[in-house]
């Protein structure tokens, strides 16, 4: 015990001495780390962002979306969605508790007495807050009888209230959108940023029927069309039976695209982990690259070290130190330099991260796997760029050490 300690002592003297050494050594190690460390918050945040994404979209729904995925990729946003087929969906899947339609209009002006805004108008029916599970906080949902007597009647985001209201109560405010005068009859809970970073809190949504006919001038196409299932551990089976079913309203062939997109919580998760790919193998290579360069530092200025150093080496093989001393002693001396290079990195990751979801709106979660995974790198690069000059020092022949 009192050789190891006698080493570990010789090794942090050793570290002291050689500060520019140990300057560069440490902090290119601290950049790779820090990189390193970004990936692993980054890829933990994904999933624990998608995870959140998966409770609110809910584990039992699916969004049913107009226009297929070739259309889309060329530009076309085209409405094949009907009334009809959520009127079909509720009668012929008895598992589906929640069949609702929905229709946007984005950009749309609203204002209040002087105040002006411009934001998404929604139209949905009176179970749009039950089937996003997204409550309404103040005033109250608007009924069936809205809806079927396209009544002019909101429910608005919080962002709304703040922006045209302000500190004044909302509810039974009339408020206009798009010149058509509109009650608020309730506020909705908040909700925060979508993960590209839009306010989910600002919107408006009113009676479907009122939006297509007052606003759209439509009466038979809708935009989505979202439902929710008593079998949700059934909801893979359930997405394939409605692209079945409403393959066959639609009159499709077999070899015609679906003009339509369902979108499950799994998809949602997909969606949001490709997104992070992309930083994350940028970052990654960055990262190995970095703790790469790092170890070849670490490596040269070592066996720099051990010929600026050949003649206490030489003494202390001389006065009865081991082979296996000397080894030891470098090896402690690059393990002591990565592992505050280690540590360093895991502060300068956890710095920069506030600039990154500033810029790049990245949720970023730290945890023990972040520090872990950062200080088993730093160790690895310190032992294995460390152990050629270690084997290096304890080769030296004494007499010749000596001379030198």
């Amino acid at each position: 015990m009192d050789r190891l300690y006698n080493i570990f002592s010789q090794s942090v003297i050793a570290v002291k001495a050689f500060k520019l050494r140990t300057f560069f050594c440490l902090f290119s190690v601290a950049l790779g780390i820090a990189a390193i460390t970004i990936i692993v918050a980054a890829t933990e945040g994904a999933y624990k962002k998608a995870y959140e994404l998966v409770a609110r979209f809910g584990p039992d729904s699916i969004l049913i979306a107009s226009g297929g995925d070739e259309a889309r990729a060329i530009g076309r946003f085209d409405k094949t969605l009907t009334m009809d087929d959520v009127e079909a969906i509720k009668e012929n899947f008895d598992t589906a508790y929640l069949v609702v339609p929905m229709s946007a209009m984005r950009g749309i002006n609203i204002s209040y007495r002087d105040k002006k805004h411009q934001t998404a108008v929604f139209g949905s029916t009176n179970d749009y807050s039950s089937v996003w599970t997204w409550p309404v906080v103040a005033g109250s949902d608007f009924t069936e009888d809205d809806v079927k007597g396209l009544r002019n009647v909101a429910i608005i985001g919080t962002y709304i209230a703040e922006q045209l209201f302000g500190s004044e109560d909302p509810i039974g405010k009339h408020i206009r959108v798009k010149n058509i005068p509109v009650e608020v009859v309730g506020v909705l809970a908040e909700r925060g940023t979508t993960p590209m970073g839009s306010s989910l809190d600002d919107r408006i949504i009113i009676p479907i029927t009122t939006l297509m006919r007052k606003l759209q001038n439509e009466t038979k196409y809708v935009s989505t069309i979202r439902a929710r299932f008593v079998d949700h551990e059934r909801l893979a089976i359930r997405q394939l039976e409605i692209k079945q079913f409403l393959r066959a309203r639609h009159n499709l062939r077999p070899s015609d695209p679906d003009d339509f997109r369902v979108i499950t919580p799994q998809e949602v998760v997909k969606f949001l982990v490709a997104m992070t790919g992309s930083l994350t193998i940028f970052l990654g290579v960055a990262g190995v690259i970095s703790l790469v360069v790092a170890g070849f530092v670490l490596a040269n200025l070592f066996l720099l070290s051990v010929k600026e150093r050949s003649k206490e080496i030489g003494i202390r093989r001389a006065t009865g130190a081991k082979k296996s001393d000397i080894l030891m002693q470098f090896l402690s001396e690059a393990v002591i330099i990565t592992t505050a290079g280690g540590l360093l990195g895991f502060f300068l990751g956890y710095a920069s991260s506030g600039l990154l979801k500033m810029v790049a709106e990245f949720e970023m979660h730290f945890s023990w796997k972040a520090f872990a995974a950062g200080l088993v790198l730093a160790w690895a690069v310190g032992v294995g760029f460390g152990l050629q000059p270690a084997r290096k020092a304890a080769n030296m022949n004494p007499i010749d050490a000596i001379r030198r």
